[in-house]
């Protein structure tokens, strides 16, 4: 089968996702700067959300660029990373409202989590599929960084209740070691076009 679709659809879910959340962000009663900072907490949320949801994409697009067909697997995998990845408005703005609270701020980190997972999933679905000489399975070798940060969001998960700001610094961590761009796979790609 192509990937075509899939690449296409999780496309659509994911910008169908980053609607939602800031559609979630209310307009604050009243016109003056005390009524805006009440919206700081839900706007930091929606950025961390936001960068997350674009951390996906971008890894997403990279991974579908190194493989050729899918499978039923591959579909079911992908699935299950975009229902996580769909559940980040809700714990986005359940987060935000309750102002980084010890329960929304420790959800917020299992959906994080369980979409690591998910990403895996993904990642040894396609890697099965292709070989481990393929290009992606040479890419990602131990995938070192995303098992570290699935541990992360594990420890955030339990800091959540001791304090919550330990937590959404971790997240950001997380955020933050993604957002340096992980050449891994542009790097196998260029030499194989050589």
């Amino acid at each position: 089968m192509g990937k075509g679709r899939l690449e296409a659809f999780s496309d659509g879910v994911l910008a169908i996702v980053i609607t939602i959340m800031v559609l979630e962000i209310k307009v604050p009663h009243g016109d003056d700067w005390a009524s805006a900072q009440t919206l700081l907490p839900v706007l930091l949320n929606y950025l961390l959300s936001f960068i997350y949801i674009g951390i996906y994409w971008n890894n997403h697009h990279h991974l579908m660029h190194t493989i050729h067909k899918i499978n039923g697997k591959v579909m079911w995998a992908n699935s299950h990373l975009l229902f996580w990845l769909s559940l980040m408005p809700f714990t986005s703005r359940w987060m935000g409202e309750y102002h980084f609270s010890p329960l929304p701020t420790a959800f917020f980190g299992v959906v994080l989590f369980m979409a690591g997972v998910a990403y895996y999933i993904l990642e040894q679905c396609l890697i099965h599929l292709h070989g481990k000489d393929a290009t992606l399975a040479k890419a990602v070798g131990n995938d070192f960084k995303g098992k570290i940060s699935v541990f992360i969001y594990a420890l955030a998960i339990a800091l959540a209740f001791v304090q919550s700001w330990m937590s959404i610094t971790l997240y950001a961590l997380v955020a933050v070691i993604w957002l340096i761009p992980d050449t891994r796979i542009e790097k196998m790609l260029n030499e194989e076009n050589r």
